[in-house]
Formats: structure tokens, C-alpha cells, sequence
């Protein structure tokens, strides 16, 4: 299938991210926690819903995360699994590229997305795809990462390659804002949008740690402009020792922030309640405020 994103548009390098994922899903260890966590999160809010849905897709797969979850299997029928790298994931699954999904119209009941659509280098587009997929009244459920997401490591390595080398790339991605996020649900046509986020706090014993995580979630730079040779050592020497008189906890141990948007839309269907027309409340102002 042809690329749809424009080469202007694009901010990430797709292919790598594929390599990455399917070297980390290959990799020893437990690195998956943060998608662990994140997914019992997002299921919790599926669970709040009371209904049933016969097809559901699990969008940017990344192993059994969600498929093993009590509210995926006590609610969802027939759960197919989609993603540049599927890991452990088993049963009816599928390779995919989240930007050209091959997916036909108003075929699906529900779609989850965890931790998967932060690096698509068109997510309005993106997001316009997965609604056209769904049936009328189907449920669109995600989690990705936000804007304040690993500021502590993304200031840190910017002043330490400015202090070593005269100039900075860019290292950690343009996540989206809160602010952004239900905007572009309704901008992709979704019913009744909400987002949230919650913020998750880990703590490491230093920075290397936090960057052997990252690489073991498939999850390290992989944007355009990013450096192309290795990074000099003195760079990531500066930019430990920055992290650890900044950001330190009182037991030494240093903090990395990770901000999860949740996001929550609806396919459009007669059935759903509407907003108020503008302007069309009927409530007396007198009622509010009190006499003086």
C-alpha cells in the first residue's frame, strides 16, 4: 500500500520503529511493566462500560498486554491483534502499520490502542482511519504518551550535548498536549470525546537504567533528525550528572515522568445523547446570584 503521510509530514522514521519493536520484544528481561500498568488502566475504563462487543481490535499491538485482562476477555467476543511487532501476541493476529490500516468500513465494534499511536507521524489521519473502521456507535479506547513525558531525561541530555558539543538534536519526541488530545478526537469525527491523563512516576538508581528501559520497550528515538553517529560519552557522562543533582529523590534514587493521555470516542449513531444547542439553556441568572 502506497504511503499516505506526506514526506514533509513526517516526523518519524516508521522503519525503525519496526526494527526496534521487534528487538525489543526479542529482548530478555521485564522491561514491558510501564505496558502493563498502562493497559490494566485503559481496560479499567472498558470495564466501566456496559456492553458487550462482538469484534474488537488491539491497534499497535504489543504482546499480550490487553489480551490477557479480565475486562478484554469478559467482554470482548473475538479480539484480533494488529502492529508493526506483534512479540508474544497469539491467536487471531495480524502485521499492520498503524498510518495504512487495512481495515474495512464499519467492520469493527471496538478498537484499544496502548502505548502505540504517540509515534504516528499523522494522528489526525490516523484517528479519522480507526473511526471509519468502526461500526455506528462503536467504542475507540487509547492510551499514549503526553507531552510532559520524560522531561526530566529530555532537558538533561539537551544541556549536556549544548555544554559538549555547541548544539543539540532532538532526542525525545513531540508528544501531543491534554490540551490537544479531544480536539483531535472530534476533529477524526468521534462522538462524545473525552481525554484524561494520569501520571506515572518511576524512579531508577541512574540514568542508564531509565535508558536500557526505554530500549528494552522498543520505545528509544526514532526520529528523523535525530543524531546519526554515536553519541559522544561525555555527552551521556554530563547528562547522568545533571539528572542526578536535579532530579534525585531522597533515597538517591531519580525520577522519570511519564505522562498517559486516555482517550475515549464514540462512531457517531442516533442513539447518542447529544450537547445542548448553544444558547438554548433556560436558567434565570436570579436563580444563581443572591440579592444584595
Amino acid at each position: 500500500m502506497q504511503d499516505t503521510v506526506p514526506e514533509q509530514a513526517r516526523v518519524f522514521d516508521r522503519r525503525m520503529l519496526r526494527q526496534r519493536r521487534a528487538r525489543a520484544a526479542a529482548l530478555p528481561g521485564d522491561h514491558d511493566f510501564l505496558l502493563r500498568e498502562v493497559g490494566e488502566r485503559l481496560v479499567d475504563r472498558l470495564a466501566d462500560v456496559t456492553r458487550s462487543f462482538p469484534l474488537a481490535l488491539d491497534l499497535g499491538c504489543r504482546g499480550k498486554a490487553l489480551a490477557e485482562t479480565a475486562a478484554v476477555r469478559d467482554k470482548v467476543a473475538t479480539l484480533f491483534q494488529g502492529g508493526l511487532a506483534l512479540g508474544d501476541a497469539s491467536g487471531l493476529r495480524f502485521v499492520a502499520d498503524e498510518e495504512m490500516l487495512p481495515l474495512r468500513a464499519e467492520s469493527l465494534d471496538l478498537v484499544l490502542s496502548n502505548l502505540a499511536l504517540h509515534w504516528v507521524n499523522d494522528l489526525p489521519g490516523g484517528l479519522a482511519q480507526i473511526r471509519a473502521a468502526l461500526k455506528p456507535d462503536g467504542l475507540f479506547l487509547a492510551s499514549l504518551f503526553g507531552a510532559a513525558t520524560l522531561n526530566e531525561l529530555r532537558t538533561c541530555l539537551m544541556e549536556a550535548e549544548l555544554a559538549e558539543t555547541g548544539g543539540a538534536s532532538p532526542r525525545v519526541s513531540p508528544f501531543a498536549a491534554l490540551r490537544d488530545a479531544a480536539g483531535l478526537l472530534q476533529r477524526a469525527g468521534f462522538a462524545l470525546p473525552v481525554a484524561d491523563c494520569d501520571t506515572i512516576t518511576v524512579t531508577y538508581l541512574d540514568m542508564f537504567r531509565l535508558l536500557a528501559d526505554l530500549r528494552g520497550m522498543g520505545e528509544t528515538n526514532i526520529l528523523l533528525e535525530r543524531l546519526k553517529r554515536p553519541t559522544r560519552r561525555a555527552v551521556f557522562a554530563r547528562a547522568a550528572a545533571l539528572y542526578q543533582s536535579r532530579f534525585a529523590e531522597p533515597d538517591g534514587r531519580l525520577r522519570a515522568t511519564f505522562q498517559i493521555l486516555f482517550l475515549t470516542g464514540w462512531a457517531p449513531h442516533a442513539s447518542q445523547q447529544l450537547p445542548a444547542r448553544r444558547g438554548s439553556g433556560q436558567a434565570d441568572l436570579r436563580d444563581v446570584f443572591r440579592e444584595h
